[in-house]
């Protein structure tokens, strides 16, 4: 039996080194750019059935939904999952939020209060590009609050994501793992097409002198916050294709390890097709 792309990419207990975790490797899948984005368009109808079975489940009293966390450094792809994956499901059972630096109202709040705003309903798909994991990251890279703050913050969130399982959300947590020298391509690459202009931000290059503080802020993470009920995916994400392609694989081994079904009718369904006929 081959094994499954969520055996591959679960970043196991422990210590974490991510300087030997390969960012251009594709685990599970031995083609080329091309059989990999025709590999992604076929798992679109697997995807798509179970995603209809979790939402009428979810619209007929159920309580379970599933959460992906996007993390990774800038270039990483975050918005790629998005188009490229979550663009395989179906709008009307999707909830997606892109976090970007607390406004002034979120700074009121504890650091997990505009993340529960935004958990994704019952039978929905909840996509998050960053996540409450910014404010044990650039928060501790920038020193945005003391060290005492953002370290008790690791067992907040152990905590907070072990609520959200019992109460029926998957999460699967994704570190899109990228080489500074593919960010460095990238970067460079929207700089070279006008159409991409909008996409470049001077501060992304502000922030690769901090490249290895990140690293360690990351590896902090997926170390302290990886456990049974809220896994870390390392994601290598050099290969767009393969990020993609890993990534939908993850969503649809979870979503067939739930095993959603179509709700049976409420009613007599021979009654209303007798209705139905003499209407």
């Amino acid at each position: 039996m081959a094994k499954r792309i969520t055996d591959r990419l679960r970043l196991p207990q422990g210590p974490v080194d991510l300087a030997s975790i390969p960012t251009d490797a594709t685990p599970g899948f031995k083609g080329n750019k091309v059989e990999g984005q025709k590999a992604l368009a076929t798992l679109a109808p697997t995807l798509g059935e179970l995603q209809e079975k979790l939402y009428a489940e979810g619209r007929t009293g159920g309580s379970r939904r599933v959460l992906l966390v996007l993390q990774g450094m800038d270039t990483s792809g975050k918005g790629g999952v998005l188009r490229h994956v979550a663009g395989l499901c179906d709008p009307q059972g999707l909830h997606i939020k892109a976090f970007k630096a607390p406004t002034a109202e979120e700074r009121k709040h504890d650091f997990l209060w505009r993340i529960r705003k935004e958990l994704p309903p019952e039978g929905y798909i909840g996509a998050f590009d960053r996540s409450h994991y910014e404010d044990v990251l650039i928060v501790r890279v920038h020193d945005l609050v003391p060290r005492a703050t953002w370290s008790r913050r690791y067992a907040t969130i152990n905590r907070f994501e072990q609520q959200l399982a019992d109460k029926g959300t998957t999460i699967i947590k994704c570190f899109l793992h990228v080489s500074k020298e593919e960010q460095q391509a990238r970067l460079a690459a929207r700089l070279d097409d006008p159409t991409k202009y909008w996409k470049y931000n001077p501060a992304d290059v502000d922030e690769r002198a901090y490249w290895d503080d990140y690293q360690e802020a990351y590896a902090a993470a997926l170390e302290k916050c990886a456990n049974d009920s809220a896994p870390w995916f390392v994601v290598p994400s050099d290969r767009k294709w393969y990020r993609n392609w890993a990534i939908t694989n993850l969503l649809i081994e979870h979503l067939q390890d739930l095993d959603p079904k179509w709700p049976l009718a409420s009613y007599d369904v021979d009654a209303e097709r007798a209705r139905l006929a003499d209407s």
